[in-house]
């Protein structure tokens, strides 16, 4: 049975590698000072390795494909992608792994860690933390069944990280839309993208607390919110109740918890929408709505918009050239 299970987990982590090499042979993309071909010479093998890792991890553990790619989306909101998520704190940093986003929820550590030990064993210095978010976030995505796309590469590593920023910038489960539209505008994204980027819910878990409000107080006045569907209000009710089992999981998407595709807007469209602001963009606004109904008609389209807008997301103030500098150890600076 181990050598079966050790097989199947191969094979799986060699369609994902043949996936990503058939999107590097793409024709050269440069997003900014970022270029896909940026470790075609230092490191050719890096995105294989982190691919390969991302396999065993996905195969372990089917809730870490999630977890890895919401390290990429809450690195990116706070500072930009420069990998400030991933330093622990020391000396004059605090970390924002103890940020209200990241304190009880922020996964995948472990598997970073293993990735970056195999990339300083074959190219010692050479491929940032930041890199590694990105790439395992592509991996994690195609691995569930999403689309690939091409991850424009040369990021850097912060020196620092933000609590501050991590507490502000990152959009909340109660946030209003209009809320979250100026944060994700605040960071160069659209409407398109905020709402394509949201798809990244058809995977992965949330925990009670994030919702409860909308179960029985949702406005004040001690009801449930009227746009949660009754029937989906009672099936959460019992894990979720009004005090205790905070961190009691659920699935943002009950139907195809662990496949990343277009269910997630449909369920928006039953009402059926875990957070508060998952359902804020079909009931609260004309034109996110319309995009709502695209992505849950034409699950192409929502893939083609999710990659063009993740690939977007990963360029956010990037650090390049001689700024930051390339972490031997993704939870601290190389001077600590």
């Amino acid at each position: 049975m181990a050598g079966q299970a050790m097989s199947k987990q191969g094979a799986m982590a060699a369609a994902l590698v043949a996936v990503l090499f058939s999107l590097s042979s793409a024709s050269p993309v440069q997003w900014g000072q970022l270029d896909p071909h940026f470790y075609e010479h230092s490191c050719p093998q890096a995105q294989q390795i982190v691919a390969s890792i991302v396999g065993k991890a996905h195969y372990q553990d089917p809730r870490m494909a999630a977890s890895l790619l919401r390290l990429h989306f809450h690195d990116c909101f706070v500072k930009g992608c420069d990998a400030s998520l991933l330093l622990d704190s020391s000396g004059s940093i605090v970390s924002e792994k103890r940020s209200n986003p990241n304190r009880d929820s922020a996964r995948g550590f472990e598997v970073v860690d293993e990735i970056k030990a195999a990339l300083e064993a074959a190219c010692p210095r050479t491929v940032s933390c930041a890199d590694i978010l990105a790439l395992a976030a592509r991996d994690s995505t195609v691995m569930t069944g999403g689309p690939g796309w091409i991850v424009p590469l040369g990021r850097r590593d912060s020196l620092g990280a933000s609590v501050q920023g991590s507490n502000n910038d990152i959009p909340a489960p109660n946030n209003t839309l209009p809320t979250i539209i100026t944060k994700f505008k605040l960071q160069g994204l659209d409407i398109v993208d905020l709402v394509a980027l949201l798809g990244s819910h058809t995977i992965g878990d949330s925990r009670c607390t994030s919702f409860r409000q909308r179960l029985y107080n949702q406005t004040g006045n001690g009801l449930p919110d009227r746009t949660l569907d009754v029937s989906y209000a009672a099936e959460l009710r019992p894990r979720c109740p009004r005090s205790g089992g905070d961190q009691n999981l659920f699935f943002l998407d009950p139907v195809t918890p662990f496949k990343f595709d277009n269910q997630y807007y449909k369920n928006l469209l039953a009402y059926r929408g875990l957070l508060s602001s998952d359902e804020v963009l079909l009931t609260d606004s004309p034109a996110t709505a319309e995009l709502v109904r695209l992505y849950a008609a034409n699950q192409d389209i929502f893939f083609q918009h999710f990659a063009q807008s993740i690939v977007k997301m990963g360029n956010i103030s990037p650090l390049t050239g001689v700024n930051g500098e390339i972490r031997k150890n993704c939870r601290r600076v190389n001077h600590s």
